[in-house]
């Protein structure tokens, strides 16, 4: 993996914080229990500068006329590489990831007030973790307590995140090829569901042919907790149990992505258990899928990031009057925002090292305008409920439809390629 996107994302914070300091630590380790660890996941804000995946690493960015990047980690350890596999050490960090100096995590705290010393401002996450604010806080004491030898801590703290968030919410080409990467990984996935399904197997089961794909082809892990949801489990948004028998003549929905180089995709897709849609069931369908390609439509430079929302909104609730599940005008309907009942979340959010990624929604009173390199997600759904009026046919129907798009000059892309449309669903369902 090439050092010159981390690279060049540092150099780019490095001219933003001008005279002052940064300090980014990954993330630490987290005990599962007893002496049994969680899988280790690095920082993203760590890595989107680094490329660095080792746990117990922190990097300084000194700004000034003579600007460097400085890497603290561990340090190679024979006995510990036995245990836990390779590590960097200091000098192969150093040459490998293109930094300046790198030291011995160890050697931090001594070194961090010497750092701090005369920087304009201090550049870090303030509350993000207790234990790292007070190891700043000491430093920064440090410093002020050598003020009568001409010393000066930081004066202002800024927010790293702010600028970080702003830096990437526009992917460079290095991002957008890993999650068009990921996005094609997580479609074989939801591919190999779809045609693995069948009626009385556990939603585990079905959850484990996604993992198996994944893997299979490359990918790292789940980007979050996967949801495979059966029958009315499905209005259930974040329904993650996965431990029910799947019903014959059930839908069942998945929502899983898988994660490459840190990077997330994050698809839904809904589909009969038996592999044919009922009346009533095509029905409901219908109107998520239109929902989502007038959202789609909706996406494309200077568009405001609410857009899709209001485009996918209008489309579900003249299909929630013809269901005749709301009654009056469509206007109305939607001013008092009573498709709510049935559509109670956001039709997109950013994606990239995170599967709900960083950058602001809103500047002020006014929603973000979309530029080409933003990455999102178009995920329209119908949650039906039972309910005294609701009828049979419709009760327990969830359905989410949920692509990966990146906003190019011309309008968008949509990354994720699994079957979506009725036809295709069916067809890939086929167990002739």
């Amino acid at each position: 993996m090439s050092a010159s996107p981390f690279l060049a994302r540092r150099k780019r914070l490095l001219k933003h914080i001008g005279e002052g300091i940064a300090i980014i630590p990954t993330a630490p380790q987290a005990l599962r229990n007893r002496d049994a660890h969680y899988p280790y996941r690095f920082d993203s804000y760590f890595w989107y500068l680094t490329g660095f995946a080792e746990p117990e690493a922190v990097l300084v960015l000194v700004g000034g006329k003579r600007p460097k990047s400085i890497l603290f980690c561990r340090e190679k350890h024979e006995e510990r590489e036995i245990w836990d596999g390779y590590r960097y050490g200091p000098q192969a960090a150093k040459a490998h990831f293109a930094f300046d100096a790198a030291y011995s995590i160890a050697q931090f705290d001594k070194k961090l007030p010497a750092l701090l010393a005369g920087r304009a401002g201090l550049w870090y996450a303030l509350g993000h973790d207790a234990a790292w604010d007070a190891r700043i806080t000491q430093a920064l004491n440090s410093v002020r307590a050598q003020n009568r030898s001409g010393k000066t801590a930081p004066s202002a703290l800024h927010d790293v995140r702010g600028v970080l968030d702003a830096m990437r919410l526009c992917k460079d080409a290095h991002e957008l090829a890993n999650m068009q990467r990921a996005a094609q990984i997580t479609s074989a996935g939801h591919l190999r569901a779809l045609r693995h399904c069948r009626p009385s197997m556990a939603e585990y089961a079905l959850e484990a042919e996604l993992t198996y794909e994944f893997r299979r082809l490359g990918a790292d892990a789940h980007a979050y907790a996967p949801i495979v949801a059966g029958g009315a489990n499905a209005c259930v948004l974040h329904y993650v149990e996965n431990n029910q028998p799947l019903r014959n003549g059930d839908l069942v929905l998945i929502d899983a992505g898988c994660e490459v180089a840190g990077y997330a995709a994050d698809i839904t897709r809904t589909f009969p258990v038996n592999g044919r849609f009922s009346p009533a069931q095509k029905e409901v369908y219908e109107i998520v899928l239109a929902a989502q390609a007038a959202a789609i439509a909706a996406i494309a430079p200077g568009q405001s990031f609410m857009a899709a929302h209001d485009a996918a909104v209008r489309v579900l609730t003249q299909g929630l009057l013809d269901l005749k599940l709301l009654h009056g005008a469509l206007d109305t309907l939607i001013e008092r925002g009573d498709y709510r009942r049935f559509y109670m979340h956001r039709t997109g959010h950013w994606l990239g090292l995170d599967v709900h990624d960083a950058g602001d929604y809103k500047t002020g009173d006014s929603w973000t305008r979309l530029q080409p390199g933003m990455t999102l997600t178009v995920e329209p759904g119908l949650y039906i409920r039972p309910a005294a009026d609701v009828p049979q046919t419709l009760a327990g129907i969830g359905i989410r439809i949920e692509d990966d798009v990146c906003v190019t000059s011309a309008g968008c892309a949509v990354y994720t390629t699994a079957p979506k449309t009725v036809a295709e669903i069916e067809e890939a369902m086929r167990h002739d």
